[in-house]
């Protein structure tokens, strides 16, 4: 079977530009190996800003470093061993995860989930677009003694956002090939740079840190889970698609799994050993900055390197789904055009925050955070989904009519666009999003509960979507059942009078 990277498969070859947008891949044109999930998601999570995360286990939970380390393994792993398992639907369907959200939700009903899922995908494209630029700025600073001008600025932002064109707009086969060995390179790089870091941790207060409560242990999960592999679940069946319909679900779960974990496991694990000595990387607003503080001088260029290298091979995948669901929203455009359209809005988000915005940057990432609840509950009713569907309708995924099999009632699966809403509703009861310690951007009514303070609201509002959808789903199955009959029932014949 071949590999991907050695594919003669039209449109889908290294180096050419992908000409497949989001209908379903053909048996004929399926190809590739599971392992092509592990370079994926090993290069989405190769970026040294994983190192904060690690950090506020410590400073915030109050864990000690052999709790940190079982908080990343379970909430690592087990979070993108969801992320593989959702991808199955793209190997079933081949097609991108919000176009067979279609299925699920109805053609209407989708296109909320869709909205949120976009508008997650560029806010936190422009967050990784100004941080790199951020990390080139200081990097033209140290190798050519040039300094911030909003010339310079505009050349880093432009930089970023082309490379990151070049790589997403050729697609699908150019992005598996680019994340194999970008992976070697920059994770190299990124073992030299932790090294450093682990030189500068304090040993004697890491040995003889206290140990957190069991409560503090099971709100970390949910901070890594949520930070890392929810935030992906809904994109794993957009690289997934080309796979051939005989590669094992199971391969898919594990190779998603380690290729995130392993580095993720790494990370969390020095983030944590970083903090127990110095907590003020936990709370950086720059934490690139923060980081390279800790670095001797002569580390800065390979640091600040490996730092765009990593933040690129994780926008370059999220911008590849963006224009994916860019088009499932209904932008009549091909993929590369949706893709273009996506980093000009990227690039705009960046002028604002580097050359506008004094003080926007905190409440805007704060509002990213809030759109996991959406998102997540999306993944409730979308795993509900698959464990009781083999496969999905092509040719119907496309149609857009009135008679098309995923029209359902007007448009929407009311089954799962109202247990979508609920959880929705639930989740942000459960919710407390922070600009600072200080300053409460968002509250809800339940968020100093134990479940909301510890930060699982995200539990929450997957178990309330998976349940409500299994238990409103057999009532839209007899809804239809009836319609069913009612339409193919013959007509009564008329009594005439005489």
């Amino acid at each position: 079977m071949a590999d991907s990277t050695t594919s003669d498969h039209a449109g889908d070859r290294v180096g050419s530009v992908e000409t497949r947008g989001i209908e379903p891949v053909p048996d004929s044109e399926r190809h590739g190996r599971a392992r092509q999930m592990f370079w994926t998601w090993f290069a989405a999570n190769i970026s040294l800003l994983g190192l904060p995360l690690g950090a506020t286990l410590v400073a915030f939970r109050g864990l000690n470093i052999w709790q940190a380390v079982v908080v990343a393994i379970i909430g690592a792993f087990g979070s993108f061993a969801l992320v593989g398992a959702l991808s199955i639907a793209g190997k079933r369907g081949g097609a991108p995860a919000l176009t067979l959200s279609r299925a699920v939700f109805g053609r209407r009903g989708n296109t909320g989930p869709t909205l949120v899922t976009w508008i997650s995908r560029v806010g936190w494209e422009t967050v990784n677009t100004t941080t790199a630029a951020y990390a080139l700025l200081s990097l033209l600073a140290i190798v050519f003694g040039v300094h911030r001008n909003t010339a310079l600025t505009l050349v880093c932002l432009l930089v970023f956002i082309a490379c990151t064109l070049l790589i997403s707009g050729l697609g699908h086969a150019t992005i598996m090939w680019i994340n194999r060995w970008a992976t070697y390179v920059f994770g190299l790089l990124n073992l030299v740079v932790m090294g450093f870091l682990a030189a500068t941790i304090d040993w004697g207060r890491v040995l003889h840190a206290p140990a957190a409560p069991l409560s503090a242990v099971l709100a970390g999960v949910g901070v890594i889970a949520a930070g890392t592999g929810i935030g992906w679940a809904n994109a794993g069946a957009d690289y997934a698609r080309y796979l051939p319909r005989s590669i094992p679900g199971g391969r898919l779960v594990l190779a998603s799994a380690w290729g995130a974990g392993i580095p993720l496991l790494l990370l969390i694990s020095l983030g944590s050993l970083l903090a127990a000595g110095d907590s003020t990387l936990a709370s950086a607003s720059d934490p690139v900055s923060a980081i390279d503080a800790l670095l001797p001088p002569w580390m800065s260029v390979p640091y600040l390197i490996a730092a765009f290298g990593g933040l690129l091979l994780s926008n370059h995948l999220s911008v590849y789904s963006a224009g994916l669901t860019l088009v499932t929203l209904g932008v009549k455009a091909k993929r590369t055009v949706a893709v273009g359209l996506d980093v000009v809005v990227t690039f705009a988000g960046g002028i604002y925050f580097m050359l506008i915005a004094k003080d926007f940057y905190g409440p805007f990432t704060t509002f990213l955070t809030i759109l996991a609840v959406p998102i997540t509950a999306w993944v409730g009713v979308f795993a509900v989904d698959m464990l009781r569907r083999r496969d999905y309708d092509g040719p119907e995924l496309m149609r857009s009519g009135r008679s098309g099999r995923y029209w359902y009632n007007g448009g929407f699966a009311w089954s799962a666009c109202t247990a979508w809403a609920l959880a929705i509703v639930v989740g942000l009861l459960l919710t407390e999003a922070r600009t600072s310690e200080s300053d409460v951007w968002f509250s809800g009514p339940l968020s100093h509960t134990w479940l909301g303070a510890n930060g699982l609201g995200w539990v929450v509002t997957f178990a309330v979507a998976a349940l409500a959808y299994a238990a409103l789903r057999p009532l839209d199955r007899a809804v239809r059942a009836e319609t069913a009959v009612r339409e193919t029932a013959p007509e009564p014949q008329q009594r005439i009078t005489l």
